[in-house]
This record gives C-alpha cells, sequence and structure tokens, in this order.
C-alpha cells in the first residue's frame, strides 16, 4: 500500500508518486513457463537480471497449473528483506497478465 498528495490541480499524475519506481524493486519474479518470457520481459522492461528470479522459477521449481501465481507471491515474499519492494508477473495463454507489487513489513 502507497499514498502520495500532490496540489489539486496536479491529481492525475499523483499516482505516479505513490506507485514504486523499477530502481525501487528489489526482487523480480516473472513465472517462467518458457525460458523466453523472462528473457524477454527483462529486456523490454530494462530489468537488472540478477534481481530477477534468482532462486530459480517455473523451470527449475515447477509450474503447478491453477496455482503458479500463488506461488510466485509467496517465494517472492520469502525472498525479501524487511522494507524491500518486490513484483510478482505472470502471463496467461490467453494473451493477458497480471502482476502484484509487495512491500515487505
Amino acid at each position: 500500500f502507497a499514498d502520495a498528495a500532490t496540489s489539486p490541480i496536479d491529481f492525475p499524475i499523483a499516482p505516479a508518486f505513490a506507485i514504486p519506481k523499477k530502481e525501487d524493486i528489489a526482487r523480480w519474479e516473472i513465472n517462467e513457463a518458457f525460458s523466453v518470457v523472462v528473457l524477454a520481459n527483462v529486456k523490454m522492461l530494462d530489468i537488472d537480471p540478477s534481481k530477477v528470479n534468482v532462486n530459480g522459477e517455473a523451470v527449475s521449481l515447477g509450474h503447478p497449473i491453477g496455482m503458479s501465481g500463488v506461488r510466485i507471491v509467496g517465494h517472492m515474499v520469502h525472498a525479501l528483506k524487511s522494507g524491500q519492494y518486490g513484483l510478482a508477473g505472470i502471463c496467461n495463454g490467453g494473451g493477458g497478465a497480471s502482476s502484484i507489487i509487495i512491500q515487505k513489513l
């Protein structure tokens, strides 16, 4: 959860101040149903590969159908230190995707 405030005239850009920046993300968990998923997203997002799936992912840990999203969020939270942000992202076969940013307290 994050909160931010700007002057009332600037309300349309207030979310940018509440949303963590990519530099604030300590760990990235991107579901790896196939290796190319992670490689493509690291390139597109221009993120540091050393912060992505640092303890393995679906190819090495498993890709349980119906609970992969829960597994990557739990895996990410356990890898974070207090105060750090982590992002978990997953794609689905229909062309969609979901992500969540969590700060470990």
